[in-house]
């Protein structure tokens, strides 16, 4: 049996940094401009034009280096502190490696600017075209842009593309309906939407996807696209994808990947072999760079050569040479987003990439599809836990969407309770799915490849003590939680813009005006 350590967060009394400071105190003293500057100019401040010189001081606290460090140091122990084992649940949370951390704060890549001319940018951009040649070993397609800044906006790009293609055969008014089902991302049906198709949602059959009939009911000769991921955040496979592309091909559309949740079916799989006319991968998930708070994102977009002309500009090209930035490409749909967006993203994801290696990625992927099915086993045993579509007796991949909804009707107490709960236990806990209307009371945790059996062990552990706790005294774990430097909190007010604010200003501004 696994033993439960026992965790509390670290708690100051901590102000926000806007309230620290004392007038005069510095961290870094700044030289005086050099005398053949100011010999120049008459004094440094000409240098900035009029319109832009500030009149008054900024409004920040003035703090010595070791002031500023001791208290970014308390406030990491009191959030850092639950840490230490996170099945985010589809994000395929990984070890984000320091070095690469390291890497992409390098002055050759930090330092560097978007408009430098491309023979001072040929280091990136070796990096970048690497890259996207590794993306197409992997999905089989003919070339891939950085641009999208994650999955939603690689998904955008695609109905953006699509659109582009069907005006270019003069249908553009004709096919304005785009097929998705109810199981796939969100952001599939969502930017095609906002892309303006109309979205057609296949339902679930009792095997975890919709029917190949429903499917061929649903094609027609307005069908724009099909956008789908598989397989979908219940760790269920559609075998009959490649019957699926063929239909929509014969009907005149085009068929979209969305491989957000690619990290179980790596090296194992290729999207282009499938049939599939463009895929996507969220390089912040599936490759090992930082997610969420942790980082920004980057939804690496790829594409037949069919559809290359349309790729957002500039494209990195190579000419057995140099790299170039190609910006001459008139069937453009221009840019999804400035300049060639997430570049340390794409460095990261590459350094992880490189040091896997072929066998490394297959490996990884093998491991991620075990630990999710160990997982699976053992969940099952706790009280008040089943999962989506009980009645498939065959592996999931990487992830299993579970439900709480027993427990729920048993004791009262929801998923977001269990998860306020856990974090009490030293758990970053499991992400709460969005379709809710498909599992109540969802949770899906995912392994990844990155996790040990001892950890898969404690996190179950840990479930399994705080539904322990649900049945015994529910009203402990409704009111969780209790280890961390901030307990529960009242959520009305985060529904009132006149109490919530996003800055110091707001909340000065709001704040007087509460005290009348």
């Amino acid at each position: 049996m696994t033993k439960l350590r026992r965790y509390h967060a670290a708690v100051w009394d901590e102000p926000v940094v806007m309230e620290m400071g004392r007038r005069g105190r510095r961290g870094i003293m700044f030289p005086a401009a050099d005398q053949a500057v100011t010999a120049a100019v008459g004094c440094a401040e000409t240098l900035i034009p009029e319109g832009m010189r500030r009149t008054m001081p900024p409004a920040l606290p003035e703090m010595s280096e070791p002031d500023v460090l001791r208290h970014y140091l308390h406030l990491s122990q009191q959030t850092l502190g639950m840490m230490g084992i996170s099945l985010f649940g589809t994000c395929t949370m990984k070890y984000n490696a320091r070095l690469n951390e390291a890497l992409a704060a390098r002055p050759e890549l930090a330092e560097i600017h978007p408009l430098q001319d491309e023979e001072t940018l040929q280091g990136v951009l070796e990096i970048i075209h690497r890259f996207d040649l590794a993306l197409r070993e992997l999905s089989g397609m003919d070339q891939f842009v950085f641009q999208p800044a994650g999955g939603a906006d690689a998904a955008y790009t695609h109905a953006c593309v699509t659109r582009a293609w069907l005006a270019s055969r003069g249908e553009l008014g004709k096919r304005d309906e785009i097929i998705t089902s109810l199981q796939a991302h969100p952001c599939n049906p969502a930017t095609a939407a906002t892309a303006g198709f109309k979205v057609i949602t296949l339902p679930l059959e009792e095997d975890g996807y919709p029917s190949l009939d429903a499917l061929k009911a649903a094609v027609s000769d307005r069908t724009a696209a099909l956008m789908i991921n598989n397989p979908d955040d219940m760790g269920i496979y559609n075998p009959h994808i490649k019957e699926w592309v063929r239909v929509v091909h014969e009907a005149g559309g085009l068929c979209f990947y969305d491989h957000a949740n690619f990290n179980g079916v790596m090296s194992r799989l290729r999207a282009r072999e499938l049939g599939f006319d463009a895929c996507m991968y969220m390089l912040h998930k599936t490759f090992g760079a930082p997610k969420g708070g942790g980082g920004p994102a980057v939804g690496a977009y790829g594409c037949s050569a069919e559809l290359a002309p349309f790729l957002p500009k500039p494209v990195v090209t190579f000419d057995g040479k140099s790299y170039h930035l190609d910006n001459d490409r008139d069937d453009s749909i221009g840019k999804v987003r400035e300049f060639l967006g997430n570049i340390p993203v794409v460095l990261k994801a590459y350094a992880w990439v490189r040091s896997l290696g072929a066998e490394g990625i297959r490996e990884a992927a093998d491991l991620s599809v075990l630990a999710n099915n160990y997982m699976d086993h053992e969940l099952l045993k706790l009280r008040g836990v089943s999962r989506s579509h009980p009645q498939i007796d065959a592996w999931r991949m990487e992830m299993t969407r579970f439900s709480l909804g027993k427990l729920f009707e048993d004791t009262g107490v929801s998923a977001m309770d269990v998860q306020n709960r856990m974090v009490d236990y030293g758990i970053d806990a499991f992400w709460l799915s969005h379709e809710p209307w498909i599992v109540p009371q969802p949770f899906t945790p995912e392994a990844g490849e990155m996790w040990s059996k001892e950890d898969l062990d404690t996190w179950i552990a840990v479930l399994g003590a705080v539904i322990e706790e649900a049945y015994a005294d529910p009203d402990k774990v409704r009111s969780a939680p209790h280890n961390q430097a901030v307990h529960q909190i009242k959520g009305a007010p985060l529904e009132d813009p006149a109490h919530w604010a996003m800055t110091w200003r707001a909340y000065v501004r709001k704040r007087a005006k509460a005290q009348g």
